[in-house]
């Protein structure tokens, strides 16, 4: 084969070749009015609502917990019966292809003073020193975000500091119903409360959709200060009040500065790859239905199976363990032939990778120091891991 020599003066003309193209790009963006944006990843994960590892449709929910989107709470409690879906109903022409949708299956007109219900987006506080916050030059930010809704009326979009207790509300008006709008909220900087510089949860973004009085009746919180739970939703319409109403939001991210219509940079879109591998530092689904790999195992002794499973990133903290339990689910197939079994439960673990053992209720009766292959044999079959704040 044939190599091409590239002189000295080749590789300067490249060199500037390049450069120029980079320049006509910043120039191009400022003169077609889009801002320019920093070479990085957007701080909301997945606010596309494109990966859902956990599945697309979750129903009969009325409590709090990661149902379909990745790193989307449902934050819940008590406030009706909600159908959970990735959906495929998006704002046109920008680029998505799935918000995430609620769907009120059973109403509550009269909710308790204590309940409520929100979607809950939440950050660690290591990815979030450069809002400087708790000190004189805390940074401001902006989140926007597309909503649609059949019920009209006034929302609250509020920021919650977890380290220090310290919370800030936005009211926002949907003003046509079943229509997409984009909503853009600015968040002055919090000169008090530092933020800890470690992987526990220390902000969260809340999308509330209803709640009692317990969070209604004061006065709502416009600027950063302690938490009073009276003055956090005041004004809220409650979306559960009939079986009518749905809720859809996508295009979910947060700037650091503060941003009009006019100025705010365009979502940046990942490629599905990169969002799904930053998913997967807080939930990794390895196998789902019939046939679907888990890994070698060993016989570690004639009643139990070891098999060790890497994650494909490391996981935010030490992971509990997402399993669905069958009669002969699962299986292993080894040189003295396979047997099946009924769960898993955990022998080791760390961020990094995870060693599993079969339950010992299983019917697994292998041989001890034999190698075996491990699978799902059952559509309902499930193994996967959780990190989430």
């Amino acid at each position: 084969m044939a190599f091409a020599t590239i002189g000295t003066k080749g590789i300067e003309d490249a060199a500037i070749a390049t450069a120029d193209i980079a320049d006509n790009a910043v120039t191009s963006a400022k003169t077609s009015g889009i801002p320019a944006r920093p070479n990085v990843q957007p701080l909301i994960i997945n606010g596309n609502m494109a990966v859902a590892q956990r599945g697309t449709s979750a129903t009969g929910k009325t409590g709090s917990g990661y149902y379909t989107c990745d790193r989307w709470n449902m934050s819940a409690s008590s406030l009706g019966t909600w159908t959970q879906t990735q959906d495929s109903d998006v704002p046109t022409g920008y680029g998505f292809a799935n918000s995430l949708k609620m769907d009120c299956t059973t109403a509550d007109a009269s909710p308790a003073a204590g309940d409520n219900l929100a979607l809950q987006y939440s950050f660690e506080g290591q990815d979030l020193q450069l809002l400087r916050k708790g000190t004189s030059n805390a940074q401001k930010t902006t989140i926007s975000f597309w909503v649609k809704s059949v019920k009209t009326g006034t929302y609250i979009c509020e920021v919650y500091d977890h380290d220090n207790s310290r919370t800030i509300s936005t009211a926002y008006t949907i003003s046509s119903g079943s229509t997409w709008e984009q909503k853009i909220i600015n968040v002055p900087g919090d000169t008090s409360g530092a933020l800890d510089d470690n992987n526990a949860q220390s902000l969260s973004i809340q999308f509330h959709l209803a709640a009692g009085s317990n969070y209604t009746s004061g006065t709502l919180n416009t600027s950063w200060n302690a938490n009073v739970n009276a003055n956090r939703m005041v004004g809220q319409v409650n979306l559960g009040d009939s079986t009518s109403n749905n809720f859809w939001i996508t295009g979910v991210q947060m700037e650091v500065g503060e941003y009009t219509s006019s100025t705010l940079p365009p979502f940046q879109h990942e490629s599905y790859g990169n969002n799904l591998a930053r998913c997967q530092r807080y939930y990794y689904k390895l196998a789902a239905g019939t046939n679907q790999v888990i890994g070698l195992g060993n016989g570690y002794a004639s009643s139990a199976l070891q098999v060790v499973m890497e994650f494909p990133t490391s996981m935010r903290a030490d992971v509990s363990l997402d399993v669905v339990a069958g009669t002969d689910w699962y299986i292993g197939y080894g040189e003295n032939g396979n047997d099946t079994f009924n769960s898993f439960n955990f022998a080791t673990q760390s961020t990094s990778h995870d060693k599993v053992m079969c339950d010992a209720a299983s019917t697994w009766s292998g041989t001890q120091g034999s190698t075996y292959f491990v699978r799902t044999a059952d559509s309902q079959a499930y193994l996967a891991f959780s990190a989430e704040l």
